[in-house]
């Protein structure tokens, strides 16, 4: 992880960040603080709609957030085979996510609170995607080949890094979780021409304005 040497704190992420609600902390701190959360469901009506709301931003100083990172990671490693999980997926509304990160040595699992896409590439892969929280559920999907992300830790210190490959994938996938995307309704709306389809070896915009 890159650190930023000047902005040591994510004061926009803390400003924007609302305290947690009763129903929160009674999620996050229900039952052994160190074992998996339960994972939401499209199956189940409630959980379904918490999966497509949109999330807060999180406040990397509440000690509650650090036990919610924590619990999320549980509730990963819980998954046979999952390589990448949303808040909302365990019922908290915040942007965080844990992600698998093949780009690395080891494939370490890494948290990311109020993780921001600030910037995608033109040029897209076409790759198989599932989720966790939609049963039985895989399918085809266009996803930018190279990402820059921003976002920051429990310290409240910011990061920023360009991600690439199927590791941006993850990021982009489990991003969407935050504004309430689910991938079963992205693949709906390709079916009706809402998504403008991209050759994967298309050249960037920039690429072809130095043409």
């Amino acid at each position: 992880m890159k650190k930023l040497p000047i902005l040591l704190i994510f004061f926009i992420g803390l400003f924007n960040a609302q305290k947690l609600t009763s129903n929160e902390l009674s999620i996050i701190n229900q039952g052994d603080v160190n074992t998996a959360l339960p994972i939401y469901q499209t199956t189940d009506n409630n959980q379904h709609q918490t999966l497509l709301n949109t999330s807060s931003e999180a406040d990397p100083l509440d000690p509650n957030t650090a036990v919610l990172v924590k619990r999320m990671k549980e509730s990963l490693l819980s998954t046979d085979g999952g390589v990448g999980i949303a808040a909302p997926q365990v019922g908290i509304n915040r942007k965080i996510i844990w992600v698998q990160r093949f780009d690395k040595e080891g494939t370490p699992l890494e948290y990311f609170i109020n993780p921001v896409i600030v910037w995608r590439s033109d040029l897209q892969n076409l790759g198989p995607e599932g989720d966790l929280s939609i049963p039985e559920f895989r399918d085809q999907f266009y996803r930018s080949k190279v990402i820059q992300l921003e976002y920051v830790d429990l310290k409240g210190q910011k990061y920023s890094e360009i991600v690439e490959g199927f590791t941006a994938v993850i990021f982009q996938h489990e991003i969407d979780h935050l504004f309430g995307i689910l991938i079963s309704d992205k693949k709906e709306k390709e079916k009706n021409d809402s998504y403008k389809k991209v050759d994967a070896y298309q050249k960037s915009d920039v690429m072809k304005d130095r043409r």
